[in-house]
């Protein structure tokens, strides 16, 4: 069972980190309806590293492109684009995750779905050159999913989106950001991870399935995004995130059967 576990968690993390549903707030859902609250905090990071391979793979070609230019104007902008997350983790991370703990889940899939909708409204075309100011734009909509539950990628693009940028671009440059968000995450981790707070209780081989999991799904899931969004909107994903956030609340308030009670 911990190997079928850990499969459809890897699996969750793959497809929930690109498509705009919010990688967290799934696994928050499957951990609990798995009974697994203490799988530990390297089991999320090792999921989150077979993520980023699925970015590599996917998207090597712009990656090598920044490598060979490091002081190119995309560069800078992926540095730009994420300062504001840092900043907003260093100063208030520890709170959120604190306060959050999971009690505002179905919120956050509510937060999310509004964040889609609203970028359903942006009826320009939108360009297909990122400039400094949207990099930032869509930096500071990184730091919003900061709030546990709260789809990163989802509102990336939604920032892209709102800055003028065309979807295939938003959606491009929101995996891109998501290199130096994981392995940002990952620093931040090691701390715990080394002294052992959290090794959590997963064997090292259903870790590695998560992983391996994670990546192919990954791969698939960006694939499928930049494929769906040259001629389809978020709005799917929207309802999708509304009506799962609805149910998340409904238990939260009134039935406590699965998830962590609001009050």
């Amino acid at each position: 069972m911990e190997y079928l576990k850990t499969l459809v968690l890897g699996i969750v993390q793959g497809l929930c980190e690109f498509l705009p549903v919010s990688s967290s707030g799934h696994l928050s859902v499957f951990q609990q309806l798995f009974g697994m609250e203490e799988a530990g905090l390297l089991l999320d990071t090792m999921l989150h590293i077979g993520t980023l391979m699925a970015v590599f793979v996917v998207l090597w070609p712009d990656i090598w492109s920044m490598l060979k230019k490091p002081f190119s104007k995309e560069v800078l902008c992926l540095i730009i684009a994420t300062v504001p997350a840092v900043i907003f983790t260093l100063l208030f991370g520890d709170f959120f995750d604190d306060i959050f703990a999971g009690r505002f889940l179905g919120i956050s899939f509510l937060l999310t779905s509004a964040i889609l909708f609203a970028s359903g409204k942006v009826k320009r075309e939108g360009r297909n050159e990122i400039t400094l100011r949207d990099s930032l734009i869509m930096g500071v909509w990184q730091a919003v999913a900061i709030l546990p539950g709260v789809s990163r990628s989802g509102s990336t693009i939604a920032g892209g989106l709102f800055a003028g940028l065309n979807k295939s671009k938003a959606a491009r440059f929101s995996f891109l950001m998501s290199i130096p968000a994981i392995l940002g995450s990952l620093v931040f981790q090691v701390k715990d991870i080394v002294s052992g707070e959290a090794l959590g209780a997963v064997g090292v081989f259903p870790m590695l399935l998560g992983v391996a999991a994670a990546a192919v799904s990954g791969y698939f899931a960006i694939r499928f995004m930049l494929r769906i969004l040259e001629k389809h909107s978020l709005k799917p994903f929207a309802v999708y995130t509304l009506i799962l956030g609805l149910i998340v609340l409904l238990d939260q308030l009134f039935f406590n059967l699965v998830f962590v009670p609001m009050f």
